[in-house]
């Protein structure tokens, strides 16, 4: 489709086109091409990157002189604009445009379409006193004295799409873009600045992305040297293109500051016309680039090309318009479908996931890289082989379609899966631990070195020995430059570094390292070995603090700060931090001195020194008379070396943990100084917040400076306040009672027939302790957020400028399913059975207040219209009271009472703004439109005079200013995809916000068979006429490659919306946030942080000028978040906490300190900065889960500044149910995982200086990692003890007196009592690291909301067990992580935003959390139930609560968990669970979720496609063989071997009656026998189905679950009867049997783990196999060839299953019988509802109504099932309880059974 009407080329020679080109960009000739007879040859430089001046061919490069084709612009057309198109608005509606020549998009104008009035309005209003008609774009106009006019600008568009190819309607969309831009630009600067900063911001400019790019690429020395036909300069191109800095000419004219100062001159010298032609194309190419947006690089490199092509004769003689999309279609398309591919395959026209990770996947980043070095761009060739380098930069846009784009780009980055990238990326944090714990302990530990027969060493050997810890440092260096090596492809030109790095780190390691050699082997007493020895330790402790606090990037090569023009593009793109003031470095520096100092001396005298005597009594310790029937005395002989290894890892933790521990603390310190020192303390010394609030309004709100002073300011400050009074009226926080008392009144005045304001007694009683008037409800929302705008008043902002001079900024919302707006069904009705209370219900006790002021406010309005209609008068006494209440029931039930919509939609719209809707956030951020027009009207009474009575007409400018200051973009990705309930949702709020604009993406059918579908971005707003079929026809409609939506879904919807946002400056908002009118106010000041509302007036180009655009600027904003889901329960307490004490406490140091990145959320973001470098996120599949963490780390790694506001603030809802917040966190956790291989934090991590590398280490990744550490130092320590155990219950231990001599007749005894002090340390040292988490939480509320209301917060956490969620989420904190970081497969989990009434069933919860928490539970349980028979002491208690909580933390946070007929009807539907999907299939079966569970390891078979159900697993690729062999195999085959160790020493010694017993084959039948059993009796039935099933399935469908059954129950019998042989062989010793059960649970979790890792192919998509085995019937069930193969394949699953299926039959059981306890204790459940919900038992939920026939029902069921119950459990307890009470008996009887064989 072309432009009807070109613009005329020039008047002269018109060129030829060659038909035969396959390209329609060819020209076959180029023709020189001036327009100005009178200077053909003008003499300045050309500019960097453009300049419409032309070139005659040959000398078309960089440096040539500028040729300025015409310098008149009014001669451009002939005739005024003949021929011209114009597009005036963004609506598609023109006024220069009647026939509609340039329509809105591919549809043409029906009858009766009014223009849209969306963003830039262009009607003309009737005017008064001959008032002007309303611009577009107010600030732009002639007489401003503009550069250029609108119609020029639209001129340069137009001919540019023309030219290149651009959609029509991406034009469009640029020209308004483009426009708001400078509008806004040029309302608090002159116009000509206005483009001159623009011009600057986007292609020149000193922070200009293109202009960095420019230089890192070398491209100023491929354009230097001039045309590829000069034969005398092509070598020199080859050796610019090796990036060697080619020296052309004299080295001081080639060298980087010429360059950049010629650069200047250029760019000073060009035209402005030339200056917005060259932003319109930069702006035009990102306009359509869609996924090619997400490398900024790349992008840079597409509009040179463009821009040299323009510049070329051959472009400039073209006279027909090229087609419409051609830019799309050559250009973008070609690398859309390269990145496409990379990870999706089509398989029958479906899109699907490829099975590679990302390492295999060359990602947006990969592509992007090879753009920042002049190799890179040298590997781009054609498809017949030409590199594209070779050609002349004019000519190179035009083989853009035949580049061959899949053999150009590489990895740059290989984001392997590995804990290597741990080691790589913070290397400085292991060396300074691992090296100074080293330090610490072999100083403290002679007696390991100590020659034979002594405990104390030699003085060479103790300085030696403890100098070895800077080998350690350098073993740690070594083993990470060795790591790096696998993650940097070694043909790239980043290697060399890291060979140099090795070889000079193992010159060190012999420096450290090889005098210990010498000394320990040759001379351990000499004085040169002394010397040697001191001279070691010195070098070790050099090598130590260099290698902790240099950069490795920077060690051995200098990629940091390097001169070398090679390494430009990594500090360009990776290193380019901005730099810290003075006061911020010095206390960075400060809070690690600090912390580190605190740390090294605690960590020495609490855990170093108490380690010292365990050390000393145990090196030397050897176990006397211990032999095994097998092994001898080999191995027992060693167990207390055995433990002491283990505690030295244990105490390795916990040195890893203290630092965690001191940087909460001084981080908490710091934070609340800092927030001191802003004001922001309820315990600020501010006397009477309140009594200054209408000084503070008058003085930081209102942009005074410029009023007359004719206007008082309370008169001023009386409207804001009163409008902000009214605000939550209107949103029912206030009762009308309240409000009177909060208004500014007017009164009559002392003098007659005047009348004056009286401010409210708030102002005043806030000092007067004698008036106690309530102004609003106590604790309420209003008294909330009166009391933050007050607070948030006292700390220091930037001044505003006036309304009319702001920057114009846009809200984006990504949306894609969530809620918009709740129905009346869903208000009303209880979602399933086992929810107790209506959403509406639930809001109301929340909400009583604003509740009770809704009905009031919508009892008036009903009486109002029941007047309006003829009703009696409602205020009639007659009526009785009683009836009168009577007939007010409806509305405190429901809130109507009349079911007419307007009433319904009012209680609809009442819930939805308590819930978290889209409805809700939509409503909260109009309020900036609110706050604009309010502001506007205050400041500019004249306005307000201007209009004189005429309300409507005010009303219209108020608007006219709002739109044109601020947007709202909901990019709802689904909305033509809508149902039809969704659809009437979104149509209601464009309804009732007409100004906001809805992005979506809408989809043309692919017109023949075997096409991709069209899919196009399209914008509607509420002006946009309504269609036929009840759509809206969309203003701009821009076709995009193909389907956006490669990765997670987030960031892609950000991105195909981002072309229009408009303005400067962007707030990312998510669909679950709040706003309030009074924090909309602050808008100017928060604008203000970015720093650029008072620009210098100097050019940046010009020689003096730019100096004052030099400083970093500010790239992202960060904002305070209020968690409006705080207080509804202990979840959504414990969500709002955690939030409140990263978003706000954490947030607060962070910014100061230079640390802080982006998270979402309610951040401001510099448009043009973020935009210009790959966007508001990060978009590539499972990589970039937490997607805008990465805008955060892109910005600071390329010099953007990250602040944070204290003073304003917006709501965010939170996760409140157990599953929802877990969910969520799991999501936070493999997010962190995938950061863990990204290269953003390999280049943090390998480059920052040390304070700042601790700072982010500490604030993101650390925390993760202290999580990991925290489960694993209970792990570690419960080890540790059972190890000691073994000791502490064989062997003779010591005995002292209080005085600490050893008591006589104690010979042999082994001495323990230190090792008991140093385990008492260990547990106070894990004690205070789980705690340390509610320090933050308590101080943040201490001084933002006084003592009582923190003391409060806390004893209500800790009664309602919060501790014990803490635990649990730190578990699945460290299983999310650990489990990606092996396996992969990060997703993006949809989070639920509802509120948790539902009950969910036991086998639910069992399912959802036993691999991640469960399972460890009750494994740590056993452990601990044989630590407590060994090693108790009282301290232990804490760690049974802990460990308790592991296992019945998701039932205890269930609501009703302990409501007992709920409890039996779950333990029915357990049951059910267990043994169902057997002979019929079944979405939720144990078999399913076992089959789950294990295709991590197997993968599925992709081939066969199943159910789109199972989509969950289908993209989850299957884990690489190194994971698998490290996770699977060789972790759980050392802890089998651990604790087969710990029972073989047991059983070394003889048993009570003098035998000793062979350990090593009991445990070896005790383990495999029920394992043997098990195939034995799958043999059987096999054989049984095989022949039976064909015949007995035609008789019923229940002989596949019979057989299944039989089996099952064979299994748990095996099982048990396998333990009660344990405890027969074991003489009923329970202390020996839950030792022997603990080694033999390890030895079957191994075997079942191998045979599932080395013997399983992969999983089949359905559960066909399963069903075939059960029934026998393994024909006709689409297996095909495999049928054959499936039985064996079935038959190890079913082995496997069986030990599986008793295992969690028995543990399910001991967790029931734990629940159940409670669930018989009368109230217990009203108790455990009163710590859940923070309801008073009045205020609860009521238990559900059920009719009779269902209750009958259920009293069956549950006697029933209570007997069922209660029997199975009767018989698992007596099998231990009868042994226990008859075991005298029975040994008596039996003697030693088997003859003591086994």
């Amino acid at each position: 489709m072309s432009y009807p009407h070109p613009p005329p080329g020039p008047k002269h020679a018109p060129s030829s086109y060659s038909s035969g080109s396959s390209d329609p960009f060819n020209s076959t000739q180029q023709l020189p091409y001036s327009d100005n007879p009178h200077n053909p040859y003008g003499g300045a430089p050309n500019p960097g990157a453009g300049g419409a001046g032309v070139a005659p061919p040959g000398q078309a490069g960089q440096y040539t002189p500028y040729y300025d084709n015409d310098p008149e612009m009014d001669r451009r057309y002939e005739g005024g604009g003949m021929g011209r198109e114009t597009w005036a608005s963004e609506s598609g509606w023109s006024q220069n445009d009647p026939d509609n020549k340039f329509g809105s998009s591919d549809f043409q104008h029906q009858s009766g379409y009014l223009p849209s009035r969306a963003s830039t309005p262009t009607f003309t209003e009737g005017s008064r006193d001959g008032h002007r008609p309303r611009e577009p774009y107010p600030a732009w106009t002639v007489e401003a004295n503009i550069p250029l006019s609108k119609e020029e600008i639209e001129d340069v568009l137009i001919d540019l799409a023309n030219k290149f190819g651009f959609q029509k309607d991406s034009s469009r969309n640029v020209y308004d873009f483009l426009m708001i831009q400078l509008d806004s630009r040029a309302s608090r600067m002159s116009p000509n600045q206005a483009l001159l900063t623009l011009h600057a911001d986007y292609i020149g400019g000193e922070h200009a992305n293109y202009r960095k790019w420019y230089f890192a690429a070398q491209l100023d020395l491929d354009d230097a040297i001039g045309a590829a036909q000069n034969p005398g300069l092509a070598r020199v191109r080859s050796v610019a293109r090796r990036g060697k800095g080619a020296k052309v000419g004299s080295a001081s004219s080639k060298s980087l500051d010429s360059a950049t100062n010629r650069w200047r001159t250029a760019m000073n010298n060009m035209s402005q016309y030339d200056r917005l032609r060259q932003v319109a194309l930069y702006l035009l190419c990102w306009g359509e680039a869609a996924q090619v947006r997400f490398m900024p690089e790349c992008l840079c490199f597409i509009f040179k090309c463009a821009d040299d092509y323009y510049r070329s004769p051959e472009c400039q003689n073209r006279v027909d318009a090229v087609p419409e999309g051609l830019y799309l279609r050559a250009v973008i398309k070609p690398l859309y479908k390269f990145l496409r591919d990379q990870g999706y395959e089509v398989v029958d026209g479906k899109f699907l996931r490829r099975e590679k990770d990302h390492d295999q996947i060359i990602g947006y980043d990969d592509v992007n890289q090879l753009f920042w070095y002049p190799e890179g761009i040298s590997r781009i060739v054609l498809n017949d082989k030409t590199r594209l380098v070779d050609i002349a930069p004019a000519q190179r846009f035009m083989k853009f379609d035949r580049i061959d784009w899949p053999r150009v780009f590489f990895k740059t980055y290989l984001e392997k899966r590995s804990f290597f990238h741990l080691l790589v990326n913070f290397n400085r944090i292991w060396i300074v631990h691992i090296s100074m714990f080293w330090y610490y302990t072999a100083y403290n530990a002679p007696a390991i070195y100590a020659p034979r027969g002594s405990t104390r060493a030699t003085a060479p050997m103790a300085w030696s020995m403890t100098a070895l810890g800077g080998a350690v440092s350098t073993i740690i260096m070594i083993a990470a430059t060795i790591a790096e090596f696998s993650y940097i492809p070694t043909n790239w030109n980043n290697t060399s570094h890291l060979t140099r790095r090795l070889i000079s780190l193992l010159i060190v390691l012999a420096i450290t390292g090889g005098p210990s050699v010498y000394i320990g082997i040759f001379d351990q007493n000499g004085q040169i070995s002394l010397i040697l020895g001191i001279v070691q330790f010195g070098c070790s402790a050099l090598a130590t603090a260099a290698f902790a606090i240099l950069p490795s990037g920077r060690m051995f090569g200098d990629r940091v700060a390097g001169r070398s023009r090679k390494y430009l593009a990594n500090q360009t793109f990776t290193a380019s931090y901005p730099t810290l003031t003075k006061g911020s470095r010095a206390a960075s520096c400060l809070l690690w001195i600090l912390i580190f100092g605190c740390k090294l001396t605690e960590s020495y005298f609490f855990l170093i020194l108490s380690f010292r005597d365990p050390i000393r009594v145990m090196t030397g310790m050897k176990v006397q008379n211990c032999t095994d029937r097998y092994l001898g005395s080999n191995l027992c002989i060693n167990q207390a070396a055995f433990t002491l290894a283990v505690m030295f890892v244990m105490d390795l933790t916990l040195f890893f943990l203290d630092t965690f521990l001191w940087y909460v603390i001084w981080n908490t310190i710091f934070s609340i100084a800092r927030s001191f020192a802003l004001g922001m303390s309820i315990w600020t010394p501010w006397k009477d917040i309140f009594a200054r609030l209408p000084k503070r309004i008058y003085a930081k709100l209102l942009a005074t400076e410029d009023m007359e002073v004719k206007y008082k300011p309370k008169v001023l400050v009386s409207q804001v306040w009163n409008a902000v009074i009214i605000s939550m009226y209107r949103e029912h926080l206030l009762s009308i009672e309240h409000v009177q008392k909060l208004l500014y009144h007017q009164v009559q005045s002392d003098q007659p027939g005047k009348r004056t304001l009286r401010a409210p007694a708030f102002f005043i009683s806030q000092g007067d302790k004698g008036l106690k008037t309530e102004f609003f409800p106590k604790g309420s929302e209003a008294e909330r957020r009166i009391s933050f705008f007050a607070q948030s008043l006292t700390t220091a902002m930037p001044e505003p400028i006036p309304i009319d001079s702001m920057p114009t900024f846009t809200v984006l919302v990504p949306h894609y399913s969530e809620k918009i707006l709740l129905s009346l069904r869903e208000i009303i009705r209880e979602e399933d059975q086992n929810t107790r209370v209506t959403l509406l219900e639930y809001l109301k006790q929340l909400h009583p207040i604003e509740w009770d002021n809704f009905v009031r406010d919508t009892k008036i309005l009903a009486e109002e219209s029941n007047m309006f209609n003829g009703g009696g008068n409602p205020f009639g006494s007659d009526e009785k009271a009683d009836s009168k209440r009577a007939d007010d029931i409806p509305f405190y039930t429901v809130g109507f009472k009349s079911a007419a919509p307007e009433y319904t939609l009012r209680t609809r719209i009442w819930a939805s703004l308590r819930a978290q809707t889209l409805y809700r956030t939509v409503s909260g951020f109009m309020n900036y439109s609110k706050a604009i027009k309010l502001l506007y009207r205050v400041e500019n009474p004249e306005v307000v005079q201007l209009f004189g009575g005429n309300t409507d007409q005010l009303e219209r400018e108020l608007e006219r200013m709002a739109r044109r200051k601020f947007k709202f973009v909901v990019s709802m990705q689904r909305y033509s995809k809508f149902n039809k309930e969704e659809h009437e949702n979104a149509e209601f709020l464009l309804r009732a916000y007409p100004d906001l604009q809805i992005a979506y993406l809408d989809e043309e059918p692919a017109r023949k068979d075997g096409q991709e579908s069209r899919i196009f971005s399209a914008l509607v707003d509420g002006h946009s006429e309504i269609m036929p079929n009840g759509r809206r026809r969309p203003k701009f409609r821009i076709e995009l490659p193909g389907n956006p939506i490669l990765g997670d879904g987030k960031s892609d919807n950000q991105n195909h919306a981002i072309v229009f946002y408009r303005g400067e400056y962007l707030q990312l908002i998510d669909a679950n946030q709040d706003n309030y009118l009074e924090e909309c106010l602050k808008i100017r000041n928060v604008l203000g942080e970015f720093e650029e509302f008072r620009i210098s007036a100097q050019s940046p180009y010009a020689q003096n000028g730019h100096s004052e655009f030099n400083k970093f600027p500010v790239a992202i904003l960060g904002a305070r978040e209020y968690i409006f889901s705080e207080n509804i329960g202990i979840l959504g307490d414990i969500a709002a906490g955690k939030e409140q004490t990263f978003g706000t406490l954490a947030a607060r140091s962070l910014s100061f300190i230079g640390g802080k990145l982006h998270y979402g959320h309610p951040d401001f973001l510099n448009a043009i900065y973020m935009n210009t470098r790959g966007g508001v996120s990060k978009a590539q599949k499972g990589l970039h889960l937490n997607e805008d963490i990465y805008a955060g780390m892109t910005a600071f790694g390329r010099g953007g500044r990250i602040k944070h506001s204290e003073y304003y603030q917006c709501g965010k809802g939170r996760d409140l149910g157990f599953g929802t917040i877990l969910n969520f966190q799991t999501k936070i956790g493999t997010g962190m995982g995938e950061q863990m291989l990204s290269r953003e934090y390999y280049y943090l991590g390998t480059q920052l200086p040390v304070d700042r590398f601790l700072t982010f280490y500490y604030g993101h990744p650390g925390f993760h990692i202290n999580n990991i550490l925290v489960m694993m130092s209970v792990q570690i320590f419960m080890l540790a003890l059972v190890f000691l155990g073994t000791l502490n219950k064989q062997l003779p231990v010591c005995k002292y007196n209080s005085r600490g001599d050893i008591l006589p007749g104690q010979s042999g005894c082994y001495n323990l009592q230190p090792v008991f002090k140093w385990i008492r340390r260990c547990i106070i040292s894990i004690f205070l690291v789980f705690w340390i988490a509610f320090v933050p939480l308590f101080v943040q509320e201490l001084t933002e909301r006084g003592t009582g209301r923190a003391i409060l917060r806390l004893v209500k956490h800790f009664l309602s067990l919060s501790p014990v969620f803490e635990v649990f989420s730190t578990q699945i904190y460290m299983h999310s992580i650990l489990n990606n970081l092996t396996f992969g497969g990060a997703r993006y989990i949809a989070t639920g935003r509802g509120f948790a009434t539902t009950r969910i069933s036991f086998s639910i919860l069992y399912s959802r959390f036993a691999g991640p928490s469960i399972y460890l539970g009750l494994r740590t349980l056993i452990l601990l139930l044989y630590i407590t028979m060994s090693v108790f002491i009282p301290l232990i208690i804490y760690f049974w609560i802990t460990v308790v909580g592991l296992c019945v933390a998701p039932f205890l946070f269930n609501p009703h968990q302990f409501s007992f007929s709920d409890f039996i009807i779950d333990y029915r539907e357990f049951l059910r669970w267990m043994s169902r999907g057997n002979s019929r299939t079944h979405a939720n079966s144990w078999v399913g979720y076992c089959r789950l569970s294990r295709t991590r390891i197997t993968g599925f078979k992709r081939k066969r496609l199943g159910l789109p159900s199972e989509k969950l697993s289908s993209d989850m690729p299957r884990a690489p063989w190194r994971s698998i062999i490290v996770g699977e195999i060789i972790g759980p085959l050392c802890i089998a071997i651990m604790f087969v160790i710990c029972y073989l020493f047991v059983k070394s010694f003889p048993a009570s009656n003098g035998v000793t017993q062979p350990g090593l084959l009991r445990i070896a039948i005790i383990a495999l026998g029920p394992i043997v059993w098990n195939m034995a009796l799958l043999l059987v039935l096999f054989l049984v189905s095989i022949f039976l099933g064909p015949i007995l399935n035609t008789c019923g469908t229940n002989f596949g679950a019979v057989m299944a059954a039989i089996a099952h129950f064979g299994a748990v019998v095996g099982a048990i009867f396998a333990f009660e042989l344990l405890w027969l062989l074991e003489l009923w010793d329970v202390s020996h049997s839950v030792l022997g059960l603990i080694a033999v649970i390890a030895v079957q979790r191994c075997i079942f783990k191998i045979l599932i890792a080395v013997l399983l192919t992969r999983e089949m998509k359905g559960d066909e196999s399963n069903r075939a085995w059960w029934t026998g019937v393994w024909t006709g069930r689409g297996m095909g060839a495999s049928a054959m193969s499936q039985p064996a394949r079935e038959f190890i699953v079913k082995t496997i299953e069986m030990g599986l299926f008793a295992a969690d039959f028995l543990a399910a059981h001991v967790l029931l019988l734990f629940l159940a306890i409670p669930a018989i204790i009368p109230y217990f459940d009203r108790i455990h509802s009163m710590a859940l919900y923070w309801l008073l038992p009045s205020k609860q939920i009521r238990p559900p109504i059920f009719s009779l026939k269902i209750k009958k029902q259920r009293r069956k069921t549950v006697f029933t099932y209570t007997l069922v119950f209660v029997a199975i459990q009767a018989c698992l307890v007596a099998l231990i309880v009868v042994p226990l009470l008859f075991q005298q008996v029975i040994s008596v009887e039996l003697g030693t059974p088997f003859g003591g064989a086994i």
